[in-house]
C-alpha cells in the first residue's frame, strides 16, 4: 500500500515522502498514530500543491537573501573599543557585537549566528563573512578603532 508520511519515521522515510508499506503496518500503526495517510489521488494532488508552494517560498527567500547580500557586499562597519598597549583590546569584539553594529549602521537585520568570525582582540581592519542563507554569503569590512 502506498502511503504519504506526515512525520519523519526512522527506517521508513522522511516527512512528505511517498513510500510502500505493508497493509497491516499502515492500517494498524501508521494511520491510527497520525504518522501517514493513504496516497490517494486527492492526497497526492494536495501533496504536490504543497511541495510546489514550499519550493516557491524557498526561491523567494533565496532571492531576498541574494538582494541583501548584494546590498551589503563591500560595505564597512566602524566600531570603537578601548585598547591597551600594542592595540590589544580590553575584552573582545564578538559576532553579537558585529551584528548589532550592522543593524545600527547599515540598517540590515543580521542574526549573530550568521556572522562568521573568531573573536577579535586587536585593533585593525577585518574582513568578515556573513552567511545570509545556506547558499548565499557575502563579505564586509569591520574597522576597529580606539575610543
Amino acid at each position: 500500500m502506498k502511503v504519504i508520511l506526515l512525520k519523519d519515521i526512522k527506517g521508513v522515510g522522511k516527512k512528505n515522502d511517498v513510500v510502500n508499506a505493508s497493509d497491516g503496518y499502515a492500517r494498524n500503526y501508521l494511520f491510527p498514530r497520525g504518522l501517514a495517510q493513504e496516497a490517494s489521488d486527492v492526497n497526492m494532488h494536495i501533496l504536490n500543491k504543497k511541495n510546489e508552494a514550499d519550493r516557491k517560498k524557498k526561491l523567494e527567500e533565496i532571492e531576498a537573501a541574494q538582494k541583501l547580500a548584494d546590498e551589503l557586499k563591500g560595505k564597512q562597519v566602524k566600531m570603537s573599543a578601548k585598547a591597551g598597549a600594542g592595540g590589544r583590546l580590553f575584552g573582545a569584539i564578538t559576532s553579537k557585537d558585529i551584528a548589532a553594529e550592522i543593524k545600527k549602521q547599515l540598517k540590515a537585520d543580521i542574526d549573530k549566528k550568521k556572522v562568521v568570525t573568531e573573536t577579535i582582540r586587536h585593533l585593525g581592519n577585518y574582513e568578515i563573512e556573513l552567511k545570509i542563507y545556506p547558499e548565499v554569503s557575502t563579505k564586509i569590512n569591520v574597522l576597529i578603532v580606539e575610543e
